[in-house]
């Protein structure tokens, strides 16, 4: 049920028809984000997001959102490091609406100076809110210390200072270049007939002026670093973490179920020890971000801050763990299971099959199917997680940022590793 076409102006459109559902979700996904930019521009792959929908020639804002949800369904985006995404969801019969809507703000955004305006100062809002989370901005903080001067490791939003330099030239410019349909995937998933569908969105999207863009991207360089950033808090909020493998990894695999049982889970070793246990912190969790051609593998807790230190022994205790003894038979079946029922359970979600349609389509070109997934999963075994965890976890590639009520001289690497770079 899976069909791929592109147009002669160079957008791709991928779509899977799912039986037995009443609605379709449709996203047009563009290969932008916030690794694209100039480090003058940080922030502005965001920022247009926002603008596209503060009105077109044909809608205003209003009109935008009314349009969509007066028949009952969703309009919503998201701006990521490596791509940005508009989608709606909608019954199967209002789909040339949504292809409608959706169509006019990707070619007719008008960006006037005054919504510009305003929408900078709605950003500067989320960033003072963002600012205001700190088991939020601890991420942004860790990517800032180990990926040190390169995109990626900038925070998506950008900052304030970065969006006080941001003109409407600024704006047209990056938009014409990137905004181009070599540059456009267009995934739909749910009830519909193929043929209609396409002929719909050849419509829609034919007559775009073909362009091409040259995303060429450096890889980082890992800045191993224990860094603190006072902040007079209740509690301290720790990142601790080393690189990841990249989106095209085949040991992309393998991290998935080293992350289910170091920490993905309420059943995992970090929570299991450190909080029912020991009862140190309220949030353990470990999670992965893989990218183009990098990643990051990250454990996160918040605890008090006379627990800081005690909190990152265990942590890198348990890691040592798995390096030295390996896992059960009863965890790797366990996260094997886990992450299967998770994909399976995915598959009822309309929007789900879209996100998988359109980022396979940026990343791989082509949809990689369930069961190719589940085959490899399947496939590992105990020794190849183990192998993988000696290699990811290397202590001179590990750094920690910390958030809190604490300085450089209160904290040190985990006892077991010496290590003398810290800064704060």
């Amino acid at each position: 049920m899976y069909h791929k076409n592109v147009l002669d102006n160079g957008a791709t459109i991928v779509t899977e028809e799912i039986p037995g559902v009443h609605s379709v979700a449709i996203g047009f996904w563009v290969k932008t984000g916030s690794r694209f930019e100039e480090p003058e521009e940080a922030g502005i792959s965001h920022l247009i997001e926002h603008l596209l929908f503060k009105g077109t020639s044909k809608r205003d804002a209003k009109q935008i959102a009314e349009s969509i949800e007066a028949v009952g369904g969703q309009i919503n985006a998201f701006t990521s490091k490596e791509y940005t995404c508009y989608y709606v969801r909608v019954l199967a019969e209002y789909l040339p609406l949504a292809v409608d809507v959706l169509a006019d703000m990707l070619c007719n955004s008008l960006f006037r100076e005054d919504d510009i305006a305003r929408e900078k100062h709605v950003v500067a809002e989320e960033i003072g809110m963002y600012e205001d989370t700190p088991d939020d901005i601890i991420h942004d903080y860790f990517s800032r210390t180990i990926w040190k001067n390169h995109p990626l490791g900038r925070p998506i939003i950008g900052t304030n200072d970065s969006l006080s330099r941001i003109t409407r030239d600024h704006i047209l410019s990056y938009y014409k270049r990137h905004y181009c349909p070599s540059n456009l995937v267009v995934a739909l998933a749910g009830r519909f007939q193929q043929n209609e569908a396409v002929d719909l969105l050849e419509t829609a999207l034919g007559a775009l002026p073909s362009g091409s863009i040259n995303n060429n991207i450096t890889p980082p360089q890992t800045t191993a670093a224990l860094q603190t950033f006072y902040r007079d808090l209740e509690q301290v909020q720790i990142c601790m973490g080393v690189p990841g493998v990249s989106l095209y990894d085949e040991k992309i695999y393998v991290l998935q179920i080293l992350n289910i049982i170091l920490g993905g889970a309420a059943s995992s070793r970090l929570f299991q020890r450190i909080r029912e246990e020991r009862a140190l912190v309220y949030a353990i969790y470990s999670y992965s971000l893989a990218f183009l051609d990098s990643g990051l593998f990250t454990v996160y807790a918040g605890t008090n801050p006379a627990n800081c230190q005690d909190v990152l022994d265990l942590t890198w205790e348990e890691i040592q763990k798995i390096k030295e003894s390996g896992l059960t038979v009863q965890e790797l079946s366990r996260a094997k299971t886990q992450v299967k029922g998770s994909l399976l359970l995915a598959q009822e979600s309309v929007l789900h099959h879209m996100h998988r349609l359109g980022k396979s389509e940026l990343v791989y070109h082509r949809l990689i199917a369930i069961e190719e997934i589940l085959k490899k999963i399947a496939a590992l075994t105990g020794d190849d997680v183990q192998a993988f965890a000696r290699d990811l976890f290397d202590p001179e590639h590990l750094t920690i940022t910390v958030l809190g009520p604490l300085n450089e001289n209160q904290i040190t690497y985990p006892q077991s590793i010496s290590k003398h770079n810290s800064n704060s």
